[in-house]
């Protein structure tokens, strides 16, 4: 789909939310569909977030149009949803460019523009910083306005609701949009809760309710009687007692894809004081009828052509890492029924769509809520059930507290299936699986296991499962390498190293530590050098490693995540603790945020392919 000018009258002269507020309100409409063809015809040629995007148009034209952006702020939780966001803040030329090394950020960012004021990447976060924003305007008497846009996925999440229960105690100014889409709240929208959301966000209905809390102050009794009818009342209109309780004003649910509805209801709304709440209802998808069937499939895409009736279908061959899980899962659960596999709302991403279809009594969602994934898990293991929680190593991070306090300490047999580790690529900083050997290596009681293939991956798991102890197998995002999945999965000997390659010359000695293992074979062909995958992260091949300080000049630690703290430093403290004074250079992610690329291409950046780490190699056998 090509995207000619001509084709986006109205568009094509919004340079900035100003150029839209220039508009009269008739011609929103029109903005919209301009809006959706743009988004779709974008996206389709970049790859990208598509779905929710599409379901947020009319939403973020209203926005824009009502508020006085960027000194109000919008706060898009997560991102998926702000694609339209990012057309109409000045950015719409550069769309084409989004999630591409250099290019546009896959989510708002602060350094990317004004109108981005947190950085999001994870759900659930933005009620939180909508009301430390909130309360700061207060305090500097600013009239300035904040909005939270949440989706109910995200309200799955506990932050968000320690977030909502925090602000109906300070009763600051701000607004969270509650974009459903799922039907997971409420199905009455239509035009009688619209009438009703106009009423209850107008005027009227407000100096109605502020006048009656005037008059009957002095009448604790009568006061009391009036608040409980005035909840009763509209308990009987909208869904919203749960949100009242809490202390928001509740608007809703309206059509979010009635421009004029919004615009009024954002208008009457932007006035009101305290803590409020509109629940708009979406559809995911929306305008584009292949994604309005199947969202989740159309929730990230590839390139693809928006003429045909499904996107292109991946070609059959190497297994991702995700899928050797998934169907391990299967394989093992055919004859452990103790087995319970978890994981928080990444059934897709995790392999998990087979073994909930073949397994449903073993499997379990818990939605966004990773701390509460890793208790349950623990819970299951106290009483005699062997949980494997799937997570992504950015989405383990929120759980870690519960790794130690609740598993490690406990020293429960929980197996942690951490996909997603090491560059994942185009996602960014908040998706590189930068961190986790660093912040799992520190925890007492816990294996952890670095697979450099597939195979690996398979009996690392098996071995995991067997343990009566926690233990974590890290893989990376994308296909493995090939390697045969044929034959009796195995039961590895902990932390025990495998020799690939020995050196003639015993010069270098490179401990691979994961999936690098097979850039790091051509450097050790080409620089006759001892190759060792080292296999367990923790415990460490402590011979080996002594054994090879004493017989090499030079040890070579390589892994795809943080050198600080990573497994290059348990390979020195292994040296220290022997008094080995022997050189190690660490390769691994240096001391920075990833940005966004391909995997090959941030790889290559940061001297982690195979003609990189061979010249860093000789540059320090130089030196």
């Amino acid at each position: 789909m090509s995207i000619e000018p001509a084709d986006y009258p109205l568009l094509m002269k919004i340079n900035s939310p100003d150029d839209l507020r220039l508009l009269s309100q008739d011609q929103l409409q029109q903005v919209c569909r301009e809006l959706r063809q743009y988004l779709l015809a974008s996206v389709s040629r970049s790859s990208g977030h598509l779905a929710s995007g599409l379901g947020t148009v009319e939403l973020t034209v209203a926005l824009h149009y009502v508020y006085n952006t960027p000194d109000d702020r919008l706060l898009w939780d997560v991102g998926h949803q702000a694609y339209p966001h990012k057309i109409l803040t000045g950015r719409r030329e550069r769309m084409h460019t989004i999630k591409q090394k250099d290019g546009l950020h896959p989510f708002p960012w602060r350094d990317e523009s004004c109108y981005d004021h947190f950085n999001v990447g994870h759900s659930s976060t933005t009620i939180s910083a909508a009301l430390g924003m909130a309360i700061a305007m207060q305090r500097q008497g600013s009239n300035q306005q904040v909005v939270s846009i949440i989706g109910d996925g995200a309200m799955t999440a506990g932050m968000a609701f320690e977030a909502l229960n925090h602000a109906g105690d300070v009763n600051p100014n701000m607004l969270v949009i509650l974009n459903d889409n799922e039907m997971s709240i409420s199905e009455n929208v239509g035009a009688l809760n619209n009438h009703f959301a106009r009423l209850l966000s107008g005027s009227f209905y407000s100096s109605i309710r502020e006048s009656g809390k005037k008059v009957l102050s002095g009448l604790p009794p009568i006061k009391e009687l009036a608040r409980r009818t005035e909840e009763h009342l509209k308990g009987m209109v909208v869904p919203g007692t749960f949100f009242e309780e809490l202390g928001f004003n509740y608007i809703g649910p309206i059509d979010g894809h009635d421009i004029d509805t919004l615009v009024e209801t954002l208008h009457n709304m932007r006035h009101l004081k305290g803590p409020q709440l509109l629940h708009i209802k979406t559809v995911k998808g929306k305008g584009y009828e292949p994604a309005e069937k199947d969202p989740i499939g159309y929730h990230a895409v590839p390139k693809f052509d928006p003429a045909h009736t499904s996107l292109p279908s991946s070609k059959p061959g190497v297994p991702t890492y995700s899928k050797v899980f998934g169907d391990w899962l299967c394989d093992v659960a055919a004859t452990d029924t103790k087995l319970m596999a978890i994981t928080p709302a990444m059934r897709e991403g995790s392999g998990m769509v087979r073994f909930s279809k073949e397994y449903p009594a073993q499997y379990l969602d818990v939605a966004i809520a990773e701390q509460h994934a890793v208790t349950l898990a623990a819970g299951l293991a106290c009483e005699g059930y062997k949980p494997v929680v799937a997570i992504y190593s950015t989405f383990l991070q929120r759980g870690y507290d519960q790794v130690i306090h609740d598993v490690a300490i406990q020293d429960l047999p929980v197996l942690f299936a951490i996909d997603r580790a090491g560059v994942v690529g185009s996602d960014g900083p908040t998706h590189q699986g930068s961190f986790d050997i660093s912040y799992l290596r520190c925890i007492p009681n816990i294996v952890v296991m670095v697979p450099s293939d597939e195979a690996e991956c398979r009996n690392m798991l098996y071995t995991g499962h067997q343990l009566d102890k926690p233990a974590a197998v890290r893989y990376p995002r994308g296909k493995g390498t090939g390697s045969s999945l044929d034959g009796p999965m195995e039961m590895l000997t902990i932390g025990e190293s495998k020799t690939i390659r020995d050196s003639e010359q015993a010069n270098v000695a490179i401990l691979a530590f994961g999936p690098l293992l097979h850039q790091c074979k051509a450097v050790a062909e080409s620089l006759d050098a001892t190759l060792i995958d080292m296999r367990f992260a923790k415990p460490l091949d402590q011979a080996r490693i002594v054994e090879l300080a004493g017989n090499h000049d030079v040890l070579v630690t390589v892994e795809d995540q943080a050198i600080m703290g990573g497994a290059g430093s348990a390979v020195i403290e292994v040296l220290m603790a022997n008094k080995l004074a022997k050189p190690v250079l660490q390769l691994g992610l240096p001391d920075q945020f990833i940005k966004h690329g391909t995997q090959e291409e941030i790889l290559a950046e940061l001297g982690l392919d195979a003609e990189g780490i061979e010249t860093s190699i000789k540059k320090y056998l130089e030196q």
